[in-house]
């Protein structure tokens, strides 16, 4: 897939089967993912793999840092548990950020975000879907001492990487003309 074509044609791809990336695949899609803009290289990023078996139990985490609501209704509950069986392959994205004289924190995330769209856009160059999610689970903190994260690390996102049916939906052309301006001083 040429690399222009792979830019102005990505989409994300919710509904994902197996089978997931091989460890071959997988190795590509991590280092598109570490030849993110990286300031400083800090290398603010690590990614923790989630499949088999992992997937439930990422689910019951999930489930566990809901059920600290009371308002929680056990349908959220149980729509929790089933959030990481939507693909095969989950890869957590997480920021791990430090002080840096040169290199604000926000920067050192939006570093790790670019890593995360690098390995989307490897996904979707070997053949694969992928979805970036967030939400508000990853920020709770039952979830990510759950997942080990340190105190200065944070996810930055939930890439749910699979096997897809049928044909890659096309996205809109959007008119560059609305969102791009010329600043005159």
């Amino acid at each position: 897939m040429q690399a222009l074509d792979l830019l102005l044609n990505r989409v994300s791809v919710g509904r994902l089967l197996e089978p997931a990336p091989d460890a071959a695949q997988r190795e590509l899609m991590f280092r598109a993912a570490l030849r993110a803009p990286d300031h400083g290289q800090l290398r603010p990023w690590r990614f923790i793999t989630v499949e088999g078996e992992a997937r439930r139990r990422l689910g019951e985490l999930f489930a566990g840092a809901l059920a600290s609501d009371p308002a929680t209704r056990p349908e959220m509950l149980d729509k929790a548990r089933a959030m990481p069986l939507r693909a095969p392959l989950l890869v957590v994205a997480v920021a791990r950020l430090g002080d840096h004289p040169k290199v604000p924190r926000e920067e050192q995330v939006l570093s790790a975000g670019c890593a995360v769209h690098g390995m989307q856009l490897a996904a979707q160059a070997l053949g694969f879907g992928a979805i970036w999610r967030t939400g508000d689970l990853a920020h709770h903190p039952h979830v990510l001492a759950g997942l080990g994260l340190g105190a200065d690390e944070r996810i930055v996102g939930f890439l749910y990487i699979g096997s897809f049916e049928g044909e890659r939906r096309s996205p809109p052309v959007l008119a560059t003309a609305d969102f791009v301006s010329a600043w005159q001083g």
